[in-house]
């Protein structure tokens, strides 16, 4: 079985087999990915960013790939202005009423209606 050697960034170099680490990339950027593992020695989980090269060497080294989607809300369009302070702090506020859900589902019925 290959061996890979990795680096925890509390224990450094360690070595991993294939079915200890997961490749992710995704879908939606052209920019390589990323190689998680749990150190075997502490047991920290670790995530490194990996070039396209680097995820094509460890997938041909039998390292399993998950493929991913970037959230579909990224692409709606975003109407009104951005969120300041002060809204931040009203949602909080919001959040500790007992009734929050039924005042924000009133709010998002309200902004829907034409």
């Amino acid at each position: 079985m290959t061996t890979i050697r990795a680096s925890c960034p509390t224990c450094g170099d360690v070595q991993l087999e294939a079915d200890d680490l997961l490749v992710r990339v995704c879908l939606d950027d052209e920019e390589g990915g990323a190689y998680c593992f749990r150190c075997p020695d502490c047991a920290v989980a670790v995530a490194k960013a990996a070039s396209t090269r680097i995820i094509d060497l460890l997938v041909s080294s039998g390292v399993r790939k998950q493929v991913w989607r970037l959230p579909a809300e990224l692409a709606e369009s975003r109407v009104g202005p951005p969120l300041n302070h002060d809204d931040l702090l009203d949602f909080h506020l919001l959040l500790g009423r007992s009734d929050w859900f039924d005042d924000c589902s009133r709010m998002v019925e309200g902004s829907t209606r034409r």
